[in-house]
């Protein structure tokens, strides 16, 4: 399939799941996402707590017209890809994203926060040229 992706070493190649992540970002380098350790061991954490399949599901990244600042990030878990979509793989961890969000997302790196005031993922997007103060809403 010539629109899958794979970045990163894969879990079990003599490595433990610990040793595999990396201490930077994972950056696309012209693939066109990115995505750090910790947004990496959070997606995986939580794709065996809802029960999918990291051999066929996989997080669906998209972006959806809305929100104060015109665009709003989707994010959800996706059993399977569409056929259209792009897919990248990063460290086992299956991300699908439709063509038409790709315009919006391509060069953007995921990442989690958990700290005493916030806890979520935070899209790093250098597309976004003004967002609201939720961080879910941007405009391009």
């Amino acid at each position: 399939m010539s629109n899958v992706v794979t970045i990163g070493a894969k879990p079990g190649e003599g490595m433990s799941a610990a040793e595999s992540q990396p201490a930077a970002p994972q950056a696309p380098s012209g693939q066109g996402l990115g995505m750090t350790p910790k947004a990496i061991a959070r997606i995986r954490s939580a794709m065996a707590k809802e029960g999918i399949s990291p051999t066929e599901g996989g997080l669906r990244l998209g972006v959806t017209g809305g929100g104060c600042s015109g665009l709003s990030y989707a994010i959800k878990f996706d059993t399977h890809p569409r056929e259209r979509d792009r897919i990248y793989e990063f460290d086992g961890v299956r991300v699908f994203v439709d063509p038409k969000s790709f315009l919006y997302l391509h060069g953007m790196t995921l990442d989690y926060e958990e700290t005493l005031m916030r806890q979520g993922f935070n899209f790093i997007n250098p597309n976004s040229t003004r967002s609201c103060g939720c961080g879910s809403s941007f405009s391009s």
